[in-house]
């Protein structure tokens, strides 16, 4: 069996993979998030891409898992806030809306010839906070697309999901276990 590697160092990530009960490394992707794309779905998959083949030149006989995700409101594109100002610019453009997550996903292994790309979306509904909730949230969540973290009990800014929560956390889980199958059968 190949040894699984896990492209990435996002806690959230690596506590799916562990909850999945994989035996797996992490030897996080070096290379810059930076993509031409503007469709989200393939901004998403470029990125993953990009991550896992960034790890699979230096590891090509193990297989290697990239991710990447984005939460796409009102025609932007929002990845992680890149300040405090920021973050709370990203709030108060989702503050009471509906907003898509995507998370993009790549397993290759460059020894086999193999890679399998994909991606999920999820919908999400953010409630509406007045402003100085908004300014409370601001800045807690500076390593997450869209300023917010669906999995800390304590963020109250999402009420309602359509789709997979794991996608929202960043990891969907249900195109993770598809994906590794169809890998491992080629």
């Amino acid at each position: 069996m190949m040894q699984l590697v896990l492209a990435s160092k996002s806690p959230r990530r690596i506590e799916i993979l562990k909850e999945l009960g994989e035996n797996f490394e992490i030897i996080p992707s070096q290379c810059p998030e930076f993509s031409l794309y503007k469709r989200p779905s393939l901004r998403v998959t470029d990125l993953a891409t990009q991550k896992a083949f960034d790890v699979a030149r230096k590891y090509p006989g193990k297989m290697i898992v990239g991710a990447d995700t984005l939460v796409f409101c009102k025609g932007e594109i929002i990845g992680k806030p890149k300040s405090k100002a920021d973050a709370l610019r990203i709030l108060r453009k989702l503050n009471g809306s509906w907003q898509s997550v995507y998370t993009g996903m790549c397993i290759i292994c460059l020894e086999e010839h193999k890679a399998l790309y994909g991606y999920e979306i999820s919908k999400c509904k953010a409630r509406k906070l007045d402003e100085k909730q908004l300014q409370h949230l601001a800045g807690k969540h500076m390593d997450k697309a869209g300023a917010y973290a669906v999995q800390d009990e304590e963020d109250p800014f999402i009420e309602r999901i359509i789709g997979s929560r794991s996608n929202v956390v960043g990891f969907p889980t249900e195109l993770y276990r598809k994906m590794k199958k169809e890998f491992l059968a080629k």
